[in-house]
Order: C-alpha cells, then sequence, then structure tokens
C-alpha cells in the first residue's frame, strides 16, 4: 500500500514565472502564479511547479564528479520536430550527435536537463 501519491515535481530555479513559461511553451498547460511559486496547470502527467532559489547553480551535464539529482523525460512523436520546438522556446542541446538514439538530451533555460524521448 502506498504512502503517499505525487503531488508536483517542483523545480528551483532564479525566475519561476519564466521557466514555468518555458514548459507551458513545451508541455502546454497554464501558468498560475502565487508569491515565490508558479504551477504549470493542465498538463497530462505530473504537475510541475517551480519556486525561486536565491543562489541557483544549476546542474551540468555530463559531469562525472557530481550527479544531475533528476531529469525529465519528455515523450514526442517526432524527435526532429520537437527538437526544433525546443530549441526555439529557448532549450539548449546538451547530448543529441546520435541521431540513431531514441532520445535526446537538453537543458531548459535554468539549466535542467531533460530528455526527448521518441515514443
Amino acid at each position: 500500500m502506498a504512502v503517499a501519491k505525487l503531488g508536483a515535481v517542483v523545480l528551483d530555479c532564479p525566475d519561476p514565472v519564466a521557466l514555468a513559461g518555458f514548459y507551458a511553451g513545451l508541455l502546454g498547460g497554464k501558468v498560475e502564479q502565487q508569491e515565490d511559486w508558479v504551477d504549470l496547470t493542465g498538463v497530462t502527467g505530473a504537475p510541475l511547479a517551480f519556486q525561486a532559489a536565491p543562489g541557483f547553480v544549476p546542474p551540468r551535464w555530463p559531469r562525472p564528479d557530481a550527479s544531475q539529482q533528476f531529469h525529465l523525460d519528455l515523450t514526442v512523436e517526432d524527435l526532429d520536430a520537437a527538437e526544433k520546438e525546443v530549441l526555439a522556446l529557448g532549450a539548449t542541446v546538451l547530448e543529441a550527435e546520435d541521431r540513431e538514439r531514441t532520445f535526446r538530451v537538453y537543458a531548459d533555460p535554468a539549466g535542467h536537463p531533460f530528455c526527448l524521448c521518441a515514443c
């Protein structure tokens, strides 16, 4: 029996509104702002939220000497088309040279890694 249910995945960042806007462009949904907290509502899957983190230091990819902590896997129909869209939204490529793989790795504007995965 489960002890709890997942409420949200929360990303620390320097600008919660801007990062929520990036993910709204990527996943759809509506950005709902509170004081230092922003929710992305109306998306399929686990809810995303964003909170201001003074002194935020983004993860680095790849880092054999330090863990990335977590990343998001986002499924897409067409990797090439999705890549164009995420780059236009402000993502950066971290690892996408192997075009035969079923996933590619990017960073959101705050530096959090995420993968686009072929479904």
